[in-house]
């Protein structure tokens, strides 16, 4: 009887030890799925950027469609307004409108390239290929970073869900919400990755 009076308290011990190792994984968790967001929002900034430039370039090309750029111009100026309340993390609608701003500029962006296929000049100018090459770099950290944030997102939301988290939730961290995913439409799941059509010069 002793021996699984002992056996018992040493798995009590065990189980303590476990958990209590876990005690500082949400906010860790937490404060990492922020930075990768702070990524998110980094290169999402870096593209805004480059938009007021590569509407100048556009703009000096003879007849270039004023619908296409007048698009971009206002996606763009939708992006730089856009109002990001401090509970945009943990508010669905608030993510949900963060995304359709952003992915308005991807599709206007990507309307405008097409475009610029027309424009054999405009292609072939240094500052143009200079601007759809950052462009696509960006678009590429763009999606490396979404995809480090939605992976840190799930890691924290799992730990909310699932012993010992759930525990110290209750206890400790009763205050934390799941964060809210970033979402993909079926349509722009291809968006990513721009074609410029230099592969082919």
């Amino acid at each position: 009887m002793r021996f699984i009076g002992f056996a018992i308290i040493g798995l009590l011990a065990l189980v303590l030890i476990w958990a209590f190792t876990g005690i500082n994984k949400i906010p860790t968790q937490e404060e990492g799925a922020k930075a990768t967001w702070a990524q998110v929002l980094n290169q999402y900034q870096r593209r805004a950027d480059l938009v007021p430039n590569l509407v100048a370039t556009v703009k000096g090309a003879a007849d270039f469609e004023k619908s296409t750029l007048e698009a971009v111009v206002a996606a763009r100026a939708k992006v730089g307004t856009m109002q990001m309340p401090a509970d945009l993390l943990t508010n669905p609608d608030a993510m949900r409108a963060f995304e359709a701003n952003q992915g308005a500029l991807t599709s206007a962006l990507s309307r405008l390239m097409v475009v610029a296929e027309k424009y054999p000049d405009l292609k072939a100018t240094a500052g143009f290929q200079t601007l759809q090459s950052q462009l696509e770099g960006t678009e590429n950290r763009i999606t490396v970073a979404r995809k480090d944030y939605i992976d840190a997102v799930r890691i924290y939301n799992t730990e909310l869900k699932t012993f010992p988290g759930v525990l110290w939730k209750t206890f400790l961290y009763s205050d934390r919400e799941p964060m809210q995913q970033l979402q993909v439409e079926p349509a722009k799941q291809d968006v990513p990755t721009v074609d410029f059509g230099t592969s082919g010069n």
